[in-house]
């Protein structure tokens, strides 16, 4: 399974690891050093002997492409950063229904409530939050 972060961080997490090797490091202390397995550090090493730095690149995660477009996909951000009043809904708090609806809505793109969630939390990398109770 491939660790969390950006490409460009697991790059040049990659070349961190290569550099610690170049310099004499042992494949145990790097790969305690970069937080990784043995292993891959071994793998890594690998593919830079193999192709220098264009085998510590990172390949595209294969899979159905995304079904909003990233200009879909800062639009439903703003709007959402906007609340939900601005939006047409009664209340303040975002659901997972009222998201899936807002983006079948503003873009035509049917979400379930998985998909809204795994939209928001992974590729949005919001979390959810627990509405505070007061008293009245």
């Amino acid at each position: 399974m491939r660790p969390p972060g950006s490409p460009e961080r697991l790059e040049e997490h990659r070349r961190k690891a290569i550099a610690l090797l170049r310099s004499g490091e042992t494949y145990q202390k790097v790969a305690w050093a970069v937080k990784a397995s043995v292993s891959s550090v071994v793998r890594w090493n690998q593919a830079y002997q193999r192709s220098g730095k264009r085998g510590l690149r990172t390949k595209p995660i294969p899979g159905r492409p995304p079904r909003l477009t990233p200009v879909q996909t800062a639009t439903l951000t703003r709007v959402l950063v906007a609340g939900a009043p601005q939006a047409g809904y009664a209340t303040d708090l975002w659901t997972l229904r009222s998201v899936a609806d807002l983006i079948e809505k503003r873009f035509g793109v049917h979400y379930g409530l998985t998909g809204a969630r795994r939209l928001l939390l992974q590729r949005l990398e919001w979390t959810w939050q627990k509405p505070e109770r007061r008293a009245m």
